[in-house]
């Protein structure tokens, strides 16, 4: 599977989490998931590569244990245990 398709589906599992995606320029100062007054953001900066936005995706979904339960292709599943024991 290909990095922007892996990123498309850990996008859908951040919103399966409740996560409220915005991408936006920021500069490459990076983003990521956050809480803002009981909401959970996901901020994604376009100056990254698919690659970094990838792994910004992969550690916020790291932090949810019930992401396990979440639907997703095996290729993303098996990159969050790769990435989780790394």
């Amino acid at each position: 599977m290909h990095t922007v398709d892996l990123l498309r589906e850990a996008l859908q599992a951040a919103s399966g989490l409740g996560y409220q995606v915005r991408q936006e320029w920021l500069g490459g100062s990076g983003g990521g998931g956050c809480e803002i007054k009981g909401r959970r953001w996901m901020f994604l900066d376009l100056a990254l590569s698919p690659a970094e936005q990838l792994d910004l995706v992969v550690e916020t979904l790291r932090r949810h244990p019930e992401a396990a339960n979440l639907p997703m292709p095996q290729a993303l599943r098996s990159l969050l245990q790769v990435r989780r024991s790394a």
